[in-house]
């Protein structure tokens, strides 16, 4: 067996994340000789793992661009393009949205640790669109108590595989971690089994090309990956989200459009209170070029309008 796959079996205390840290730190040992993970351990072999805790990570800051929608004294929201992590987290230390701010000099609040500072809600990575960052201790509690209260509105777009015959729908299923994949999440029908939360999903049709169909949907829970597990579990996942049972590219007919290289899904729009003033702000992060470049495609596979298209998504370009 390899040397790394024998000390992640072997201490199960130990993600294998951390087994790689260790193992590339010369603290594993093989016969009192630090060994590369890749070894092939050999009958007789005395195998020392040596644990030294961690320096405290902080997220640094860079020089990387950011598409601001808004900025006062308190909070800032930006535009997350599709791609970028909001924070660091296991395997990913650098190009994430704090990292960004950071490199602008952004003073951010410290509600939440070192390596989020700042960060009251958060989008997936392959997730585009609005991200609201509180810039001081008093703005981080009042934002994230109104997420809480379930105060702030979030509108997304998305287009999901399938025809739904209805004009609109809610989804109310419960949403857990998955046991046996654990980067994944599982609808439930029942809060009681494992530690599942309530989760609820509006949605609309804006319109239908084909085999796919064009959703506006509002959140009124922020669970993890809410709306692509809620739509996966009625068989209609979100394009481009093969994690969830999406295709890997989209057939109209004989012909396979180019795969999207990302999900189909983004955070339109966001209303949230203004931590001090009070005040109801409603901010709009127009759809991507490249999801728009992707419905042209479609409609222009299936014989569609593209005019129609774009009529449908007027409010969201």
């Amino acid at each position: 067996m390899r040397l790394d796959r024998f000390v992640a079996a072997n201490c199960p205390e130990l993600s294998r994340t951390r087994v790689q840290e260790l193992i590339a730190s010369g603290l594993v040992l093989v016969n009192s000789r630090a060994a590369k993970g890749a070894h092939r351990l050999r009958a007789g072999e005395r195998i020392q793992v040596q644990i030294e805790p961690r320096p405290p990570l902080r997220a640094q800051p860079e020089s990387i661009p950011l598409d601001i929608l808004y900025e006062d004294a308190d909070v800032i929201a930006v535009n997350k393009p599709a791609g970028m992590t909001v924070h660091a987290g296991a395997g990913t230390s650098r190009g994430t949205l704090v990292n960004a701010l950071l490199g602008r000099g952004q003073s951010l609040s410290q509600g939440g640790d070192a390596l989020r500072p700042g960060i009251v809600h958060r989008l997936d990575k392959d997730t585009s669109g609005i991200i609201l960052v509180a810039k001081n201790d008093a703005a981080h509690a009042k934002l994230s108590e109104s997420f809480r209260q379930r105060q702030v509105k979030k509108i997304y777009i998305a287009l999901v595989q399938g025809f739904l015959k209805e004009n609109h729908g809610t989804i109310d299923l419960a949403i857990a971690r998955d046991p046996k994949r654990r980067t994944r999440m599982t609808a439930r029908r029942s809060l009681v089994l494992g530690n599942s939360r309530e989760a609820r999903t509006d949605w609309r049709a804006l319109a239908r090309i084909d085999s796919a169909t064009l959703l506006e949907i509002q959140l009124h829970t922020g669970r993890t990956h809410q709306i692509r597990v809620h739509f996966s579990a009625l068989h209609h996942p979100v394009v481009g989200d093969t994690l969830y049972g999406a295709a890997a590219q989209l057939c109209i007919g004989k012909l396979a459009l180019p795969a999207l290289p990302r999900n189909f899904l983004h955070a339109a729009k966001l209303g949230f209170t203004q931590p001090r003033t009070g005040e109801w702000i409603e901010l709009r992060a127009p759809l991507p070029q490249s999801l728009r470049d992707f419905l042209q495609q479609l409609a222009s596979a299936a014989g569609e309008s593209p005019a129609r298209i774009d009529a449908a998504l007027a409010p969201y370009l």
